[in-house]
C-alpha cells in the first residue's frame, strides 16, 4: 500500500469514528444552518466512506503530486472536508488545513481522529505567506481569483458549481420527480452537483407546443409533492436575508413570465424550451425547461451555463453523456449527490483561471 493510500484509509477510519458522534451533529446543526434531519441525512447517506480499491487508484491519479498542500475549506457542504483531505493527502505528505469560519466542526473532527503530525490544523492560516507546496481553494470563484492574485505557490481551485438534469420521454414523471426531490433536498442544495436546472423532453417532438408538454407539467407538479413531503422529514435550514431575497426574485420573475409552484420551503419555476433561461437560486428551487425536443435542443438550452455545470442526472445515462459538458459527472437519478470518492467532485480543470 502506497503512502498516499494507507493515509487516505486512516482518515476514512477516522470519519467513521466520529460520524456518529452527537456532540458533532450538533456543533454542525448549530454552524451550518441545516437542520437536525438535514445534517443526520447528510452524515448517514452522503459521507463517502466504502470507497474502492478503484475509486481510491483513480484519486490518487488525479491528485497530483506536492511537497505539502495547504487546504482552505469552504462552508457549503460540510461532509466535502472529507473528499479535500482525502484529496490533499493522496498529493502530498504534509496537509495544513483551513476550516471553514463559519461551519470548523467536522473538519477539527477529522483531524484529531486521525492524529497525525502530518495533518494538521492552522486556522489563521495566511495563504499569501505559503511559498512551497500548492494550494488547495474551496469557494466562490470570487475567493479562488482572489486567492490566485495573491498566492506564491500553485492554486487548485474547487469553485461554484451546479448540476442539470435531463429526464427523457420514457421516464416516469413521478418516479424521476421522487428521484430529483432526494438530489435536491441533500445539503438543501448548495453543493456543486445539486440539480437545479430539469430539462423535460417532450413527449411528442414532433408536436411540440408552446405550453412545453403532458411530462413537464406531470413532473413538475410531482416534484412540487414530494418537496412539501420532505419539508416534513427533511426541513429546510435556516435562509440568511440575501438567500431570501433571491428566493423572492426567483419567485417573483418566473410568476410573472412563465409559471411557479411555490411551496412551504421550495419553488420550482416551469418555462418552455423557448423562454429565457433562469438558473434557479439554491435552498431548493428548481428550474423546470418543458418541452425540449430533442437532444441537439438541450445542448443549445445547456451552452450558455456549460462551464457551471459540474454534474448531471438522468434516467438515460447515454443521453446524459451527450448533452454534458465532457467534465461533467454523470449519475442516475438519486444518485447525483453520491459520487465516489474518486478525486474531487468538481472535474473541471483546478488550474484553470477561474473553475467557472
Amino acid at each position: 500500500m502506497s503512502r498516499g493510500e494507507d493515509d487516505i484509509r486512516a482518515l476514512l477510519r477516522a470519519a467513521r469514528s466520529v460520524a456518529g458522534d452527537p456532540a458533532l451533529r450538533e456543533a454542525v446543526v448549530e454552524a451550518s444552518g441545516l437542520s437536525r434531519a438535514g445534517v443526520d441525512l447528510a452524515f448517514d447517506r452522503h459521507l463517502e466512506l466504502d470507497a474502492t480499491d478503484v475509486d481510491l487508484a483513480r484519486l490518487l491519479q488525479r491528485a497530483g503530486s506536492a511537497e505539502a498542500v495547504f487546504v482552505v475549506l469552504s462552508s457549503n457542504v460540510f461532509v466535502g472536508a472529507l473528499r479535500a483531505l482525502a484529496l490533499a493527502r493522496a498529493a502530498a505528505p504534509e496537509v495544513v488545513v483551513r476550516p471553514s469560519r463559519r461551519d470548523p466542526a467536522f473538519a477539527r473532527a477529522l483531524v484529531a481522529a486521525v492524529g497525525s503530525d502530518r495533518l494538521r490544523l492552522d486556522e489563521s492560516l495566511d495563504f499569501a505567506a505559503v511559498t512551497r507546496g500548492e494550494l488547495h481553494v474551496y469557494g466562490t470563484d470570487d475567493t479562488i481569483a482572489d486567492v490566485r492574485a495573491r498566492a506564491k505557490v500553485p492554486v487548485r481551485g474547487h469553485g461554484a458549481g451546479m448540476g442539470v438534469v435531463w429526464i427523457s420521454k420514457r421516464a416516469s414523471p413521478a418516479e424521476a420527480a421522487r428521484l430529483v426531490a432526494d438530489d435536491v433536498v441533500v445539503f438543501d442544495q448548495r453543493g456543486c452537483l445539486s440539480p437545479r436546472i430539469v430539462l423535460v423532453e417532450h413527449e411528442d417532438a414532433v408536436a411540440v407546443t408552446v405550453g412545453g408538454g403532458r411530462n413537464a407539467d406531470a413532473f413538475a407538479e410531482a416534484l412540487h409533492a414530494e418537496l412539501e413531503e420532505r419539508e416534513r422529514t427533511v426541513p429546510r435550514g435556516q435562509l440568511s436575508a440575501e438567500e431570501r431575497a433571491a428566493s423572492d426574485r426567483y419567485v417573483a420573475t418566473m410568476t410573472y413570465a412563465c409559471r411557479a409552484l411555490v411551496g412551504a420551503a421550495h419553488a420550482i419555476g416551469i418555462a418552455p424550451a423557448g423562454a429565457p433561461l433562469v438558473p434557479a437560486p439554491a435552498y431548493r428551487h428548481v428550474h423546470v425547461v418543458a418541452g425540449v425536443a430533442t437532444e441537439d435542443a438541450a445542448r443549445a438550452v445547456l451552452t450558455p451555463l456549460a462551464k457551471a455545470i459540474t454534474g448531471v442526472g438522468s434516467d438515460d445515462l447515454e443521453a446524459a453523456k451527450r448533452i454534458a459538458p465532457s467534465w461533467a459527472r454523470l449519475a442516475s437519478l438519486g444518485a447525483m449527490q453520491r459520487p465516489p470518492l474518486d478525486g474531487p467532485v468538481d472535474l473541471r480543470d483546478p488550474y484553470a483561471i477561474s473553475s467557472c
